[in-house]
């Protein structure tokens, strides 16, 4: 069935590029209603951006989107991919500023905030989309695809020469609350001169070793170190799930990545639902929901998300 939350969630945090404080109130939303983003700081101008596939307007450093009236809503993938982790399908979205608040660079908070709350079970079928020939993009060595899979797998490479992540690589079935397990708590990462470049553009503001896991070289610059051997690319993967959610619905196939990032993962869904007859639209019954992220969450799973 369709999911929502029980009661409304209410988050304060920073922009991550903005670093302007943000207030967040995750409220439960309709049958069909589907993920949608309002900001509360707009006045004249429609302040409501639905979170899909065409309507990202920008990959650059996240996942922006925006309505066609120029209102924007940024950093969005870290709260999507919570989201599709626990297989929520409807949630309104307030905030009062133009970027989700990065909490501790992953989806942890989120997650255990969305869970605390609850989650509803709504009287409709959960719309899945089934993933019927392989669809692939490249820019480049990087590239991603989707092919045809039994649940929804994610595949991911990284390789970052010449730093302490070097080549990491995953791959994992989201079914079973792997998600909340095994990628929740994984943060955004940079390396030290990327950080230098974005503060002398003005962006970044916000960013901090509170809530990114920074890599001089051969060095981890947060003393705590990575909360996981391969953080990076779980991370990677964590940002694929929330880009891919913005198909409108869970994903039933396999997701390929090799060094890409928000843009590929975009280019892909548009390729996908521009090419006939690769994605076909289903109504899941209880044997597809089983297979779905979100499904199988349990009393230990919990725990990572403390």
């Amino acid at each position: 069935m369709q999911h929502t939350l029980k009661r409304t969630v209410s988050l304060i945090g920073t922009g991550l590029h903005s670093g302007r404080a943000v207030r967040m109130a995750l409220h439960p939303a309709g049958v069909d209603a589907g993920i949608s983003f309002s900001r509360t700081d707009i006045r004249q101008r429609n302040a409501h951006v639905r979170a899909l596939w065409n309507t990202v307007n920008d990959t650059g450093l996240c996942t922006r989107i925006a309505n066609e009236d120029g209102v924007e809503v940024s950093t969005i993938e870290h709260l999507m991919a919570a989201f599709a982790g626990l297989g929520l399908s409807n949630v309104r979205v307030e905030l009062d500023g133009p970027e989700v608040p990065i909490m501790d660079g992953s989806a942890r908070r989120f997650v255990a905030e969305i869970l605390a709350a609850g989650l509803v079970a709504q009287q409709a079928p959960a719309r899945v989309m089934q993933v019927m020939q392989t669809v692939r993009v490249e820019q480049g060595s990087a590239w991603a695809e989707l092919s045809p899979a039994e649940s929804f797998e994610i595949d991911f490479e990284i390789e970052f020469s010449g730093t302490i992540i070097g080549h990491q690589a995953r791959k994992l079935d989201m079914q079973n609350g792997t998600f909340v397990r095994e990628l929740a708590d994984c943060r955004t990462f940079c390396r030290r001169q990327d950080v230098d470049a974005m503060h002398a553009r003005g962006l970044a503001r916000g960013g901090n070793h509170d809530n990114a896991l920074v890599i001089n070289g051969m060095e981890y610059e947060n003393p705590e170190g990575p909360r996981r051997l391969d953080e990076c690319v779980r991370h990677k993967m964590l940002d694929a799930l929330g880009d891919l959610a913005l198909a409108g619905g869970p994903l039933l196939g396999r997701y390929r990545g090799v060094r890409a990032g928000h843009g590929l993962t975009n280019q892909l869904l548009r390729r996908a639902f521009a090419t006939p007859g690769a994605l076909l639209p289903v109504l899941a019954d209880a044997n597809l929901q089983a297979r779905l992220p979100g499904s199988g969450l349990n009393r230990a799973d919990l725990a990572r998300v403390g």
